[in-house]
């Protein structure tokens, strides 16, 4: 591993073939969102605005990565009744849709019998792992790294029974 960290940009960069995630919380309290949940919570409105300033440079990374080749894919395993945090991640998801990524949400009643990883992760290439850390109640907790043949192989394998199992964005009904 370097000694450094890379940016996500950079890891998105150097994908050739695929970048998978797999999100499990049902709230995240990520500071930088917090306007925008709340304006969602008092008016209903939500960004989905591909151009907007605060997609775009998602939008761009992605729809860069896809043009590339590389398969992006989200998936979201979620409780229902859902809760506020994700209806609002719901909202927003045609922008990643439009901007290239495949999206799908998994019941976590449908994934009891799936082998699942403790913490969200993003995978390259099926050989990197970048672990998504959080506080218990949703912020932001920092991030590792592996590239262990073994633990690769394992989030690979969660990612895959999840991906098989859940519903695509366009057809997922929120509850």
């Amino acid at each position: 591993m370097p000694s450094s960290a890379p940016t996500f940009a950079e890891l998105l960069a150097d994908c050739t073939r695929s970048a998978v995630h797999l999100e499990m919380r049902d709230q995240y309290g990520i500071s930088d969102e917090s306007g925008a949940f709340s304006t969602w919570q008092s008016t209903g409105q939500r960004d989905t605005d591909p151009e907007s300033e605060n997609w775009a440079p998602w939008v761009d990374l992605i729809s860069s990565a896809v043009a590339r080749g590389v398969a992006v894919r989200r998936a979201r395993i979620v409780s229902e009744p859902v809760t506020d945090y994700i209806r609002w991640e719901h909202a927003g998801t045609v922008v990643n849709v439009a901007a290239g990524e495949q999206v799908r949400w998994l019941t976590r009643r449908r994934a009891s019998d799936i082998a699942l990883p403790g913490n969200d992760f993003w995978l390259f290439d099926d050989r990197l792992i970048r672990w998504n850390h959080f506080t218990g109640d949703g912020a932001w907790a920092g991030e590792e790294f592996s590239d262990d043949p073994a633990v690769t192989k394992l989030c690979a394998d969660a990612f895959e029974a999840v991906w098989a199992r859940a519903v695509p964005h366009e057809q997922y009904e929120i509850h």
